[in-house]
């Protein structure tokens, strides 16, 4: 039976977390309008269905029947592949993110199935090597369209990726000193019944915050698309479908970055008091916490000029996260001796 279930039950669970991120950018969609319309004292999207719960839907059919339409001077194959670069890459940075403890399924396994997609013990590298990744799509989207707004675009969102690359990966690497380990599930399980990260690495959880929200070219740091200086920037030239991979890609990366997050600092599905059986719900909270904080902050903080985004990530935020990690390993070093 255990030879035939564990498979399907497998199988399924990669089904689910498939769908489950195409959903997650769905709903982010509807709540992000929702949360908007709180704050700034709006209705946001209210008629199509009870409360508008049903506006993501009508959005997507929209794009759906919206006629395809490509630049003459375009290149063909490009234009259609950096959408789809941007896309995928998103959704195997979460294939090594682990969401869940370890499960009989009630009794019906003879050996516990890990709940993830994969365990790789270097799961944090595959994670950092993907996303960097999801760049080149916004850069050829920017280059094949054939125009000066939208190469701008795309060359903002390169320098940007490397600009905050390199502080989001400094802030992970301290964690990784504290944990001994760069796989995600050890990492976990190295805050159960400790003190989660977060409380250890207030300094890099900043930081990998707020490097986390210009990886995922949010405001205040979506230079990218900055509507009022690029006319919308490097996705100016799409429509319909290949326009809607865009956002679905950057709602899915944030869906990951915050899944690493809670992972990394947030003790994972690990909570005091709460049994682990428990423990998909825990993190499904802990996302979704995370998930608030990047709209929360889109809603609040205005959008800064390029010059003082560079400023801040050479000058500021990188030096502060190499900072952090020299304190860590003195730290680790003085206590394990």
């Amino acid at each position: 039976m255990d030879a035939y279930l564990r498979p399907a039950f497998i199988g399924a669970m990669i089904f689910l977390a498939f769908n489950a991120l195409i959903i997650a950018s769905a709903v982010l969609v509807l709540a992000e309008r929702k949360i908007m319309g709180f704050m700034q004292q709006r209705y946001g999207p209210y008629l199509v269905g009870p409360h508008g719960v049903l506006q993501p839907i009508a959005d997507i059919l929209k794009l759906v029947f919206k006629e395809e339409l490509r630049p003459k001077g375009a290149d063909k194959w490009l234009f259609t592949l950096a959408p789809v670069l941007a896309v995928v890459t998103s959704f195997v940075a979460f294939a090594t993110v682990p969401f869940g403890p370890e499960t009989t399924l009630f009794g019906l396994l003879d050996e516990p199935v890990k709940l993830g997609i994969t365990d790789v013990n270097v799961g944090i590298l595959v994670v950092l090597a993907v996303t960097s990744m999801g760049v080149y799509g916004i850069v050829l989207a920017g280059w094949a369209s054939n125009s000066k707004y939208s190469l701008f675009g795309g060359l903002r969102a390169s320098a940007q990726m490397i600009s905050y690359e390199l502080a989001y990966a400094t802030s992970i690497a301290a964690v990784i000193m504290l944990a001994g380990s760069m796989s995600l599930r050890e990492i976990v399980d190295s805050q159960a019944g400790g003190f989660w990260y977060v409380v250890l690495q207030p300094l890099g959880f900043i930081i990998y915050m707020i490097a986390g929200v210009a990886e995922t070219n949010r405001a205040p740091f979506d230079f990218p698309e900055a509507e009022q200086e690029l006319v919308a920037g490097y996705n100016t030239e799409y429509s319909s479908v290949r326009f809607a991979l865009f956002p679905q890609a950057e709602y899915i990366n944030m869906t990951t970055m915050s899944a690493v997050a809670t992972d990394l600092y947030l003790g994972g599905w690990h909570f005091p008091g709460v049994p682990e059986s428990l423990g998909l719900l825990v993190f499904l909270a802990k996302v979704a916490f995370i998930l608030f904080l990047y709209i929360w902050v889109r809603w609040t903080v205005p959008r800064y000029r390029y010059d003082q985004l560079m400023s801040f990530g050479w000058k500021w935020l990188f030096p502060a996260s190499v900072i952090n990690l020299l304190v860590t390993a003195a730290a680790v070093l003085y206590f394990n001796a």
